[in-house]
């Protein structure tokens, strides 16, 4: 079903003429006439607006593909109404923020690859003064491990402010609503369909190596018995962070390349309706992730079981989707 025939079936279901629906959008009789003969086409204003007077998705709209329509929370709707501002981007923008990302994206990947790599000196320092393997206590590599691990925190950190002071000025396309120029949806459209290869096979390699890595602790698992059992172990526990962080690598940046495509076509988390969501989600997000890492700095720096705390982070892995599902409960109703 066609843009033009949606409007015809939205406007008599809720029983108004066309000039009763040209009234409430500020536009003419005859406008509203020529987008019910398909002989033009509204633009993002004043689809938004028939958005919120008839209670459906703008991706019902705008899809030819969605026959049945898609109800909108009352609190988006709102939101998404006549005072809705839309910002224009265009060609140039749009090539300079494929390019920033572009850019940053093996950064910010690579930051990420060395915060899941910077306990790897601690734990191994930490069980070769234990095993007597190199002439240091345990408490000296114990401080030498902390010093490569903040120093290594430390690296990543600059890498993430200075990617995001590159990126920041089209934190916008995040949140607020856009409008492309002409030719801006074609382009994009078209590096997405040609990077999906790419992004299918990136997303398998990290798979893939995720599993590998617990594959890899599950192996000094089963080194029981003898000296260098403790060794033999947290030998393997680096070698899955190591396999870990390469999969986690290829996981980030393929996810920011095709995120920015989605960013500018405002699809999957971010369209329209995911833009005019409620913030507290993000919001409770944010605070968890700060409360895990409260709790794994705390615990380390108490009694100073940094070989034992790591566990901290798979086990707010484990729980973050569950999080995640009681707050889309909660949303939804």
């Amino acid at each position: 079903m066609i843009l033009a025939d949606k409007i015809i079936l939205e406007r008599k279901k809720n029983g108004w003429s066309q000039e009763e629906l040209a009234e409430q959008l500020g536009v003419t009789r005859q406008a509203v006439s020529k987008w019910e003969g398909a002989q033009a086409t509204p633009d993002l204003q004043r689809i938004l607006q028939m958005s919120r007077l008839f209670g459906v998705t703008t991706d019902y709209l705008m899809k030819d593909e969605i026959q049945a329509p898609e109800e909108v929370p009352g609190e988006a709707l709102n939101m998404a109404g006549n005072d809705c501002v839309v910002r224009r981007v265009g060609m140039d923008e749009a090539n300079e923020f494929l390019r920033a990302k572009r850019q940053t994206a093996p950064q910010i990947a690579v930051a990420v690859l060395l915060c899941i790599l910077s306990p790897v000196a601690l734990l191994l320092l930490g069980v070769c003064a234990e095993q007597k393997m190199i002439p240091l206590s345990e408490d000296a590599a114990l401080g030498i491990g902390m010093i490569f691990l903040l120093a290594i925190v430390a690296g990543a950190s600059a890498i993430f402010i200075r990617c995001g002071m590159k990126t920041k000025p089209y934190e916008f396309l995040e949140k607020e609503i856009i409008e492309t120029e002409y030719g801006v949806t074609g382009m994009v459209a078209e590096r997405k369909r040609q990077f999906e290869p790419t992004y299918t096979r990136y997303n398998i390699i990290g798979t893939v190596s995720c599993i590998c890595g617990v594959m890899a602790l599950f192996a000094g698992a089963m080194a029981s018995g003898g000296e260098l059992e403790d060794f033999i172990m947290v030998l393997c526990l680096c070698l899955m962070f190591v396999i870990e962080a390469v999969g986690v690598y290829f996981f980030v940046f393929a996810g920011i390349i095709h995120a920015s495509y989605e960013k500018l076509l405002q699809e999957g988390d971010y369209s329209v309706k995911e833009k005019t969501k409620s913030p507290v989600k993000s919001a409770i997000c944010t605070v968890y992730w700060l409360v895990a890492a409260a709790i794994f700095l705390f615990t380390g720096f108490y009694g100073y079981h940094w070989r034992e705390n790591w566990i901290v982070w798979p086990i707010a892995g484990v729980l973050f989707p569950a999080v995640l599902s009681i707050l889309n409960i909660f949303e939804k109703k």
